[in-house]
């Protein structure tokens, strides 16, 4: 219906102050048009209003058609009931663009420990959260190496998303750290981007009519070479903790044995 949504359109698409951003690509650039509210969850103003209301058009218009023809959809992953995945109805090229030209960028300068200058794949979709939708959504980690999360709107309330701490495998169900605590409250057009393995979850919508779209990026270099890997404190709060309990064990051990040596050699 919506035809210019297939294509990338950035100036039709995006806010003045993101794509100046991007146009100048460095890191003090980025960090002008964005606020970092928890260390590595950055928030910032993305999408023009005409495109969230051209988009959310269009994808109403897809689940009309769903209905009339009770075609079976696949829907956006296992925790999400209501929604569409936006590559099955011909928006793939577009969200590449989106993903190679606008998000790798920011990515490689604030995410490069976790794959953020090799994204080479994504999955894009939308969900629905209302009284007859999705209420709210469990404490998890996403299939992506960094995610992008926009609101389309509509009228809300609720619906706050909650971050816990970013954890590799192994320590995905260890304890949140006070400082890892961030609340984050949904605004039509702004985005927020962070690391795929940072703990999440949504806060029930309690009224109205949420909708947000989703761009998990990947990359395969960083999936490969993960395999191989036994330590991931440039990134995981929880093995940093652990790496950081280690030295100062060793640095006290080693005072200890000074100590130790100096008592000898004085008596």
């Amino acid at each position: 219906m919506h035809r210019e949504l297939y294509t990338m359109h950035a100036t039709n698409f995006f806010v003045p102050s993101f794509l100046m951003a991007i146009k100048d690509n460095t890191e003090e650039s980025f960090r002008n048009m964005m606020s970092e509210p928890s260390p590595g969850v950055f928030t910032f103003e993305m999408l023009q209003p005409r495109f969230c209301e051209l988009l959310l058009s269009e994808v109403e218009n897809f689940e009309k058609w769903v209905r009339e023809t009770k075609f079976r959809i696949m829907r956006p992953n296992t925790m999400n009931k209501y929604g569409a995945v936006l590559d099955d109805f011909g928006m793939e090229t577009m969200l590449e663009k989106l993903m190679e030209d606008f998000i790798r960028p920011i990515s490689r300068v604030f995410f490069s420990e976790v794959g953020g200058s090799t994204l080479d794949s994504h999955h894009g979709f939308i969900v629905e959260y209302g009284m007859d939708r999705d209420v709210d959504l469990g404490f998890h980690v996403d299939d992506s190496e960094v995610t992008l999360n926009v609101c389309l709107g509509k009228q809300f309330s609720g619906g706050e998303l909650f971050f816990r701490g970013v954890r590799c495998d192994k320590h995905v169900n260890t304890e949140t750290q006070p400082e890892e605590i961030l609340d984050y409250s949904h605004v039509p057009g702004n985005a927020i981007l962070h690391r795929g393995r940072h703990r999440h979850g949504a806060r029930a919508t309690t009224s109205g009519h949420r909708i947000n779209l989703l761009l998990w990026c990947r990359s395969s270099v960083f999936r490969e070479l993960k395999k191989y890997q036994k330590d991931f404190s440039s990134w995981c709060g929880e093995c940093q903790r652990e790496k950081k309990e280690r030295q100062q064990q060793s640095v006290a051990a080693i005072k200890l044995e000074l100590l130790k040596w100096e008592g000898e050699a004085a008596s």
